[in-house]
């Protein structure tokens, strides 16, 4: 299954987001918010101050439990967020990206347009139910999520630094026992 542009970043994103808050912080300030940005270069209203940081760190627990939610529960998650926002839906075209949908106005607050696209992008996996390409990482010691948009469904950990560890561990797993068996 393969989303549209739009709805991978934004999951991209609320991934990003929502990781952010495992140790070690990586959203801890607006260096790190700078980053964000230019990683995820949202359009519209940017105050790059302490309130708008702040309130995409708060915004981290509600994106955890809509990007985890079993499917029926994700789209009770999806419809309580477009219940709430001052939605304005329009299609754009801007920085070099084509046609795509806004959901909220541009001036609307940042942690409000990233909600909101989070939930426009939940609509396409809760369509296609594809919400098990959302996950817990499956380093046994990490809580970070872990999405996958490979064909062939391969990704299980969050990041490089969790797959090359658990790839370490299994080969001195297999050492170990080809040593003992030797």
């Amino acid at each position: 299954m393969n989303f549209t542009d739009d709805t991978e970043e934004a999951l991209r994103s609320a991934v990003w987001l929502v990781n952010s808050a495992e140790d070690p912080e990586t959203l801890g300030n607006l260096v790190d918010y700078d980053a964000f940005l230019a990683d995820f270069p949202y359009s519209g209203r940017l105050d790059r101050d302490e309130a708008e940081l702040a309130s995409l760190r708060d915004l981290r627990p509600r994106l955890r439990a809509m990007l985890l939610a079993p499917r029926d529960e994700m789209a009770e998650h999806v419809n309580a967020a477009l219940a709430e926002a001052h939605l304005a839906p329009r299609l754009v075209r801007h920085d070099g990206v084509d046609w795509h949908l806004h959901a909220v106005a541009d001036e609307r607050p940042l942690a409000e347009r990233v909600l909101i696209e989070t939930a426009m992008a939940l609509i396409d996996v809760i369509r296609s139910d594809e919400g098990s390409r959302i996950s817990i990482c499956a380093d046994d010691t990490c809580e970070a999520l872990a999405l996958d948009l490979s064909r062939n469904r391969s990704k299980r950990f969050c990041s490089t630094t969790c797959t090359n560890r658990n790839a370490v561990a299994a080969y001195r797993a297999r050492r170990t026992r080809s040593d003992t068996h030797s």
